[in-house]
């Protein structure tokens, strides 16, 4: 599709002293086509059930898009919570990716509609917002809680990716009039603002993406620097409940971070705006603090299953090592919320280790969130349950549904990134993609059973009948032995960099690269100062975190279930089971019990889980 936008191919951008320098970029979700076995079901259970839901609760179980019509009317009373807005926002965004892969004009025509809607509702300058527009314009702007920056950038991710998917301009349009009022009522007038729950910084990244216009990566720039210098004010900033500014990350200015703290959501979001900002200005004051912060993360407060946020009171972190296990609070969104700002640190560094966390995210905190049925939800995703946690269809609080709905069909947007002559290959997902490396399109077909098992098949088909260009291939932190061969002949002295192997060679057309990775159980060990886990072991193999359910082990004592280094596993496909798993088989003596993935439980009847089991010996 011809751009409508400058004709400007480079756009070099001087910020705090640093040239703009993004050397790696992601293939876009819309040039890959994932034919996995894994992954494809659940894509199309998003068209299929997701989506229908989140509809329904959109636009007749509840008032989110009445609000916009009384909006529109000027008249009428707004119903629900401030922030509902971005939930319409977030499906659009869902719609939009499922489009690009199962067009459904129905479901098209159906969204369109809503734009109209929305559309309708905004004021002539700019501003969209119903609550405001419907409990009093003159109170808009006054408190940085109430989410009307937030509600924005969901506008401008839903425009972004409807725009991408069908060519439609008209719900962008609309974000670009909202995004440039902002501009103008703070950042041109040099008026502090700063966001309560951070969103806005990475869509006005992706704003810039599209439109090639500086301005809104300049404001992205702009806003993360308002953060720790005294600008906040409103709720969160007077209510000594949410402790005041460390909740939203308004404490220190960013540059100083070091730590993870307060609210897990709004912390994943403005790291993902920083990594966005980093990646195209090379700005090492961001990048140096978001090391910092991650290394605190992932070394100190990250369950195994990459969830994060211990605390159901502020949903979010309190002290190093307090990862309970009943009582985790691990909120979907804050899963998704680490595959976005792991994908970023990897697209300005190169190293792999941030995709190792993403995978991890992605394939078990997130993956649990939903429904193997599509249509339930886990908002909260503890580590152990006593049978009485389950997924429910909806939120007052609706976030976790709508961020399911937009993650699921985006996938393939995860897969690859390139570099200049070269494919990096950072999921072992089922695909298809087309990409110009160097002077040459070439085409990759990737085959696999992954997760389940470790071999990788990956064809290469070059637009000519030779090509020079690199495959880096992503070595996972689990994985302790491969191998890779050529056309059936092992590639000798491989070696990693950064977590990537890379094979650089001549490639002939319909050149077939193996990759074999072994995929054991594991039995993990937590930290010893995470007092929740002393005494006790979990199990991973591969990618995927295991657990206990008692529906699979009434004939066990449940409390008595146990490891030790006797234990002997084995694992077998059921395809029968859960949509299909590897199930692990531990046997003690004469005591036997089974393993699913974490991700798939309470999908059957109510029952006690738990992913740490106690461990007998030293």
């Amino acid at each position: 599709m011809k751009s409508c936008f400058s004709s400007a191919l480079l756009v070099v951008l001087v910020i705090h002293g640093a040239i703009a320098q993004r050397q790696i970029s992601p293939v876009n979700f819309s040039k890959v086509t994932v034919k996995d076995f894994f992954w494809k079901p659940r894509i199309e259970k998003v068209h299929s059930a997701t989506l229908p839901v989140c509809i329904t609760y959109t636009e007749d179980s509840t008032a989110r898009i009445r609000n916009f019509e009384n909006a529109a009317l000027r008249s009428g009373k707004h119903k629900g919570i401030y922030f509902d807005d971005s939930d319409v926002y977030k499906v659009i965004e869902g719609i939009a990716y499922t489009l690009k892969t199962t067009p459904d004009k129905v479901l098209e025509a159906k969204t369109d509609a809503w734009i109209d809607k929305i559309a309708a509702a905004q004021l002539p300058d700019g501003y969209l917002n119903t609550y405001y527009t419907l409990v009093g314009l003159e109170k808009r702007w006054t408190d940085m809680e109430k989410h009307e920056d937030y509600c924005l950038g969901h506008l401008i991710e839903g425009a972004v990716a409807y725009f991408d998917a069908t060519g439609k301009r008209k719900l962008l349009d609309v974000s670009i009039r909202f995004a440039n009022h902002f501009d103008s009522t703070f950042r041109l007038q040099n008026k502090p603002w700063v966001t309560g729950h951070q969103e806005l910084e990475l869509a006005l990244v992706k704003l810039y993406h599209t439109t090639r216009n500086d301005r809104y990566l300049k404001l992205a720039d702009w806003l993360i620097e308002q953060r720790g210098k005294g600008h906040g004010r409103g709720q969160i900033w007077t209510d000594k409940y949410f402790d005041g500014a460390r909740y939203c990350q308004d404490d220190v200015p960013v540059r100083e971070m070091t730590d993870i703290k307060g609210h897990a959501v709004r912390a994943m979001y403005l790291y993902t705006g920083m990594a966005d900002v980093a990646a195209e200005t090379g700005d090492r004051g961001y990048t140096q603090a978001l090391e910092k912060v991650w290394a605190d993360v992932v070394e100190r407060n990250m369950y195994i299953t990459g969830g994060i946020g211990s605390s159901t009171k502020n949903e979010g972190f309190t002290v190093d090592y307090d990862l309970p296990n009943e009582s985790a609070y691990c909120e979907t969104c804050a899963s998704v919320g680490m595959v976005f700002w792991n994908q970023r640190m990897n697209l300005y560094s190169g190293e792999a280790k941030y995709v190792d966390v993403l995978e991890r995210s992605l394939y078990n905190g997130a993956l649990a969130g939903v429904q193997l049925t599509g249509n339930l939800f886990f908002y909260v995703n503890p580590l152990a349950s006593f049978g009485l946690h389950h997924r429910r269809p909806w939120y007052g609080t609706a976030c976790c549904p709508s961020n399911v709905s937009r993650l699921m069909p985006s996938v393939g947007g995860y897969i690859y990134n390139t570099s200049e002559n070269t494919l990096w290959v950072n999921l072992y997902v089922g695909s298809e993609t087309e990409v110009m490396l160097g002077n040459h399109k070439v085409k990759f077909a990737k085959k696999t059973n992954y997760p389940w098992a470790g071999e990788v098949e990956i064809k290469a088909i070059p637009d000519s009948s030779k090509a020079d260009f690199a495959l880096k291939l992503r070595i996972p932190a689990w994985c302790d032995k491969y191998t890779v061969e050529i056309n059936g002949k092992p590639v000798e002295k491989l070696t990693v960099d950064k977590g990537y192997v890379t094979v650089a060679r001549t490639w002939a057309k319909n050149d077939v690269l193996k990759l074999r990775m072994d995929m054991p159980v594991k039995v993990v060990a937590a930290d010893p100062r995470v007092k929740a886990n002393e005494g006790k072991r979990a199990i991973q193999r591969g990618p995927l975190v295991y657990c206990v359910e008692e529906q699979d082990n009434r004939h066990l004592d449940y409390d008595q279930i146990l490891l030790s280094k006797k234990t002997q596993f084995s694992t077998t496909f059921e395809p029968t089971l859960l949509g299909g798993v590897t199930t692990i088989k531990a046997q003690n003596g004469n005591e036997n019990f089974t393993l699913i993935p974490y991700y798939s439980w309470d999908n059957r009847q109510a029952g006690r889980m738990k992913v740490w089991m106690d461990w007998k010996g030293k």
